[in-house]
């Protein structure tokens, strides 16, 4: 089911993003804001899906874990191996703002959690911050990306389809397996869960936050191959700041509040931790080396070790 529910979650946010992104090309948005938005929203579908359907469930450890682990997991593991591919120099301005935004939701979830639940009224602040930063998104990428900027985003963001309808298509599969594959994700990892005789939190932080973080690490690693730095760190921060802003937002008002116990201070300390380091790279000329690149991927080695049980 775990298995199953992966295939279906990848395969349902690649066809998501692909007609989502045709359609908005077709009705004239640019590709710098289709991929700011609908491709960078489009691959955080899986972590939406599944932590929203884990909270509808009463199983908050799995979705809170869900959002934390996945951007410990984006931040360590993706831009580790995109490093490794290819190292990166940043230009797109927006990012230099983006990275203190990712930082300062990762405390203003600190704060919130430190009752280990997320409420209506928390859930709400974080749906109105979304908005807020989509809309500066968009206006700030629009006075300031530079032409090679705009040309890397011209190659990346997919191309339109045949027709409307079949933009229509392939969002409408999309969502269905989207749909299919979080229930048969979420069950499988509880069962697995139960079958090891670990906590939900820690099947959260790992498996389902590696599993629903495959989309970003697809579009990550193909965007380091191609030389398109802003791309694929741009994927990683984004989706940072959606996991925590729009997944917790959404889920907390659709099933509040979301209990995570389980998911401990140390797992929210450890994510701050990892994105006040990229921070720290950003601010050195967002310049990211191979050895950068292994540093992150032996941190989060060194992260599941402490994390997974030990008998």
């Amino acid at each position: 089911m775990l298995l199953l529910g992966l295939v279906a979650l990848y395969f349902g946010a690649e066809w998501l993003v692909r007609g989502g992104a045709s359609l908005a090309v077709r009705l004239g948005v640019t590709p710098l804001l289709v991929g700011l938005t609908v491709v960078a929203y489009g691959t955080s579908t899986p972590e939406l899906i599944v932590s929203t359907m884990a909270a509808a469930k009463g199983q908050g450890p799995i979705a809170i874990g869900n959002a934390v682990g996945s951007n410990i997991f984006n931040i360590g593991v993706i831009l580790g191996l995109t490093a490794l591919i290819c190292p990166m120099r940043v230009q797109l301005q927006l990012l230099k703002l983006d990275t203190p935004v990712m930082l300062g939701v990762a405390l203003l979830f600190l704060l919130f959690f430190l009752d280990l639940r997320i409420v209506l009224s928390e859930a709400l602040v974080f749906l109105a911050c979304i908005a807020v930063y989509t809309l500066m998104n968009i206006r700030i990428a629009r006075r300031h990306a530079s032409t090679e900027v705009q040309k890397e985003f011209d190659d990346a963001v997919p191309k339109p389809t045949g027709s409307g309808w079949k933009d229509a298509g392939f969002i409408a599969a999309g969502l269905v397996l989207l749909m299919l594959g979080s229930r048969l994700f979420v069950t499988g990892a509880v069962n697995l869960a139960r079958a090891f005789q670990l906590s939900e939190a820690v099947i959260g932080l790992t498996i389902v936050a590696a599993g629903t973080s495959l989309p970003e690490l697809a579009s990550s690693l193909m965007a380091a191959w191609r030389k398109q730095p802003d791309i694929a760190i741009g994927n990683v921060v984004g989706s940072n700041i959606y996991n925590i802003l729009a997944i917790l937002g959404v889920g907390g008002v659709l099933a509040p509040p979301i209990d995570g116990q389980g998911v401990r201070l140390t797992d929210t300390l450890v994510m701050i931790g990892i994105s006040a380091l990229l921070l720290l790279i950003a601010w050195t000329g967002f310049k990211l080396k191979r050895w950068e690149g292994a540093l992150l991927l032996v941190l989060y080695g060194g992260y599941l070790w402490q994390l997974w049980p030990k008998s």
